[in-house]
């Protein structure tokens, strides 16, 4: 009688241990899939609303758990922690470059991925200096680069003040920080000034 109480016991602790281990995978499979959908830097409270949970502290801590997975792994692909509990799964950086020929379509044509680079370097900027620099087409730019989240219109006095958003600075690779993200942003034109020679 002691025996099968004892061989129970161990059968429920078995069974516990198995019903944790699937909730941890189905939790970490919902994580990959969001940030892989979403495409974008999500935020803590996004993760968290996708495991249905208010604990921002347990929905971490299988962030973290999600990120040394894909650093063991041998993949192409890694998640990263971006300041103000963000998190983004994205290509990792020695595999751009070989295929990113691929790509179907760019972001942005010409025209409005250099007024976005002229107010990326600039910023903040009024919206007048940029149509003044970049011509009358520049406004139609301007609201789509709004439109597409990757620059802010503000009003300063009489006049527009542009600048770029965090999630400009997340899909280009850059410092959200502004003085570092135009120094890092130098360094790209000037790789590419020597390149077009």
């Amino acid at each position: 009688m002691e025996k099968n109480k004892q061989r129970l016991v161990k059968v429920d602790k078995i069974q516990q241990k198995n019903s944790l281990d699937e909730k941890v995978s189905k939790n970490l499979l919902l994580l990959e899939a969001a940030l892989y959908v979403a495409g974008r830097p999500l935020d803590l409270k996004e993760l968290c609303s996708v495991l249905t949970t208010r604990s921002k502290n347990k929905t971490k801590k299988y962030l973290k758990l999600l990120i040394q997975i894909y650093s063991s792994r041998k993949t192409a692909f890694e998640i990263i922690e971006l300041k103000e509990d963000r998190y983004v799964l994205q290509l990792k950086a020695e595999y751009t470059h070989l295929v990113k020929k691929l790509v179907n379509r760019p972001l942005l044509s010409s025209g409005p991925l250099k007024t976005l680079s002229y107010i990326a370097y600039r910023q903040p900027i009024s919206q007048k200096r940029v149509i003044e620099v970049r011509g009358q087409h520049a406004y139609s730019h301007v609201k789509l680069l709004k439109e597409m989240g990757l620059i802010t219109v503000e009003r300063s006095g009489r006049s527009l003040a542009l600048r770029t958003t965090d999630y400009f600075a997340d899909y280009f690779g850059l410092a959200l920080e502004t003085a570092i993200m135009k120094r890092e942003l130098k360094k790209i034109f000037e790789t590419e000034f020597k390149e077009e020679k």
